[in-house]
């Protein structure tokens, strides 16, 4: 494997939208876990006595570590990706 493959494959899995996705959430998700830990008496009268910033934060910390799993499981193979829409493919 030659460098500018694996600097292709780099390149790939940097730019993976499960990556970018899951890490918007997990960043998201953490703000809101904090913020719903520190919930005001008047924020939460408000809520009805739900922490509801808390448990969202938590179901998007879960979401996000969900997506960046998956990007680390099955990481997207460079060589499969051109292939399906390859134009100078001569069969058919």
């Amino acid at each position: 494997m030659s460098e500018d493959d694996n600097t292709r494959r780099r390149a790939f899995r940097l730019f993976d939208l499960r990556r970018v996705i899951g890490g918007l959430f997990l960043v998201y998700g953490a703000i809101l876990t904090v913020v719903g830990l520190l919930d005001s008496d008047a924020a939460l009268r408000k809520a009805e006595g739900v922490r509801i910033n808390l448990w969202a934060g938590l179901a998007m910390l879960a979401f996000g570590a969900l997506f960046v799993l998956w990007e680390r499981l099955r990481p997207v193979d460079p060589d499969a990706v051109g292939a399906e829409d390859d134009p100078t493919d001569s069969e058919g």
